[in-house]
């Protein structure tokens, strides 16, 4: 391939590289929490008239790469020699692992420009796939240079795609989310008889926020007064996917039946003193999202102590109204 001075040209409309992007997006999204200790990636591929040819996400850790995914879909359909432009949430792989590169892969086909969301937080990767591309003469573009309206909300989603890697790669440490359902007097205890009071639509966000983590992180006050399941019931979990049960339990209150019921569940319970070896450990196993089901204190504890990463607050208002739903981000979260 030689080498392609007139970049811009190159490049598909706007809007076809945008709904590109949303549905590469979307794919990796969907199987988010399964791809442990990978990270969750889509691609897209389009031919020069911007036809999507495929749209693949990386499924399980040892399986192909999201990339090299969609190129043997376009093999298979007779649509290699069309492969024009490559959209990955990811910057694609340069380097052997269980997998070959998948910047060699995208050189193996006709591709002539690849479009990035995110660049490889791995700093113990060396010398990554977008420079390969640049160097083999491919026009290699970013989605933070992407003029269209959605390119802002299309970069956040690709971002918080990869946080829990990006955190765990870099400090060692899972990403930890907060999920906390406040009824309209702020108070987190359900009527009695019921263990939710949120909306239907509300579970399914909540399973789904299950459904993506590698580890659920408790205290024994909640294993006693609710005997909670954790488990993902409002849609489809991951094949074969187990979980860490963390449960913080100082002073031991937590009976053997809890933690034998629990791994029938197909849970993994283990107790931890505090949080932060909670944590530590956690970031050991390869966990890369902790998802935070507690009472106030433990998530107050969290709170103060400045170990979290996202808290997702679902507010029940009126039953005849949506639920409230505010995400916040902590940009200056501890180590």
């Amino acid at each position: 391939m030689g080498a392609l001075n007139d970049r811009t040209a190159l490049s598909l409309p706007t809007g076809i590289i945008a709904d590109a992007f949303a549905r590469a997006i979307a794919a990796a999204a969907d199987l988010a929490g399964a791809t442990s200790p990978n990270p969750p990636v889509g691609c897209a591929i389009l031919d020069a008239a911007g036809n999507i040819l495929a749209v693949e996400a990386h499924r399980k850790a040892g399986g192909l790469h999201a990339e090299a995914r969609a190129i043997a879909a376009c093999q298979a359909a007779g649509t290699t020699g069309r492969i024009h432009t490559v959209v990955v949430t990811l910057e694609p792989c340069n380097h052997h692992g269980r997998t070959p590169p998948c910047s060699e892969a995208i050189l193996s086909t006709p591709t002539r420009e690849v479009w990035i969301a995110e660049t490889d937080p791995n700093p113990r990767v060396e010398g990554g796939g977008a420079s390969r591309l640049a160097a083999a003469g491919l026009s290699v573009r970013h989605l933070s240079e992407l003029d269209h309206p959605d390119a802002g909300q299309l970069s956040a989603e690709a971002e918080r795609l990869i946080a829990p890697f990006a955190t765990w790669v870099t400090t060692g440490r899972p990403f930890v989310t907060i999920k906390q359902a406040l009824d309209d007097t702020g108070s987190m205890i359900p009527p009695p008889g019921r263990k939710t009071f949120t909306s239907e639509a509300s579970l399914t966000l909540a399973h789904s926020m299950r459904r993506r983590a590698d580890a659920i992180l408790t205290g024994s006050g909640t294993i006693l007064a609710d005997r909670p399941e954790f488990t993902v019931r409002h849609l489809p979990d991951h094949p074969g996917k187990s979980r860490i049960l963390a449960i913080l339990d100082r002073r031991g209150r937590v009976p053997a039946d809890d933690l034998a019921e629990a791994t029938r569940r197909g849970l993994r319970p283990i107790l931890f003193g505090d949080i932060g070896d909670a944590l530590t450990r956690l970031g050991n196993e390869g966990v890369h999202e902790v998802l935070v089901e507690a009472g106030p204190e433990l998530m107050g504890a969290i709170l103060a102590a400045n170990l979290w990463d996202e808290l997702v607050i679902i507010r029940r208002t009126r039953s005849d109204l949506p639920d409230q739903i505010t995400v916040s981000r902590n940009r200056t979260k501890k180590g």
